[in-house]
């Protein structure tokens, strides 16, 4: 084989993998868009501790899970999960309280159908200065189910 020959077989090889590797995201863009949409409204449940938003953003079977920083163990299936936030004092279309989560350094990486989000996450209970928030790394996967983004795992952990 020739010299030109091998620089394009190298070549061909290089464009197939990037272009059609199962990796490889054509909407990545806008599935990062629809995935940080899922963050911001599953950020808005927090701070308006609105119970009724789990099954609209956890997906719904016994599959999902989550570690809490909160509690010891791993909670798992959707009504563990809702019962989990119902013990923070979540209500039914949520409540009026002065806590704050908010989320930083968020990065996206979209899998096909499924998505890995990692950030740091901040705790303000009541009206507590900023620097003696809680905050600890947090990692989120979710999944696309019937084309909409559910959470399917959460992992919080607290910096001491």
């Amino acid at each position: 084989m020739s010299k030109n020959n091998f620089i394009l077989c190298l070549f061909l090889i290089f464009f197939m993998a990037t272009t059609l590797s199962p990796w490889k995201n054509s909407s990545d863009n806008s599935s990062k868009k629809d995935v940080r949409e899922l963050i911001d409204s599953w950020t808005a449940m927090w701070n308006s501790y609105d119970l009724s938003m789990v099954e609209k953003l956890f997906l719904q079977d016994s599959r999902v899970t989550y570690f809490s920083s909160e509690k010891e163990g791993l909670v798992k299936g959707f009504e563990a999960v809702r019962e989990h936030h119902a013990g923070f004092g979540f209500a039914e279309g949520g409540k009026d309280q002065e806590n704050k989560l908010w989320l930083e350094d968020v990065d996206i990486e979209v899998f096909g159908a499924a998505a890995v989000v990692t950030g740091i996450w901040y705790f303000q209970r009541g009206s507590e200065e900023t620097d003696r928030s809680q905050k600890g790394p947090v990692t989120l996967v979710c999944i696309q189910q019937e084309a909409k983004w559910r959470l399917a795992h959460a992992n919080f952990s607290e910096y001491k």
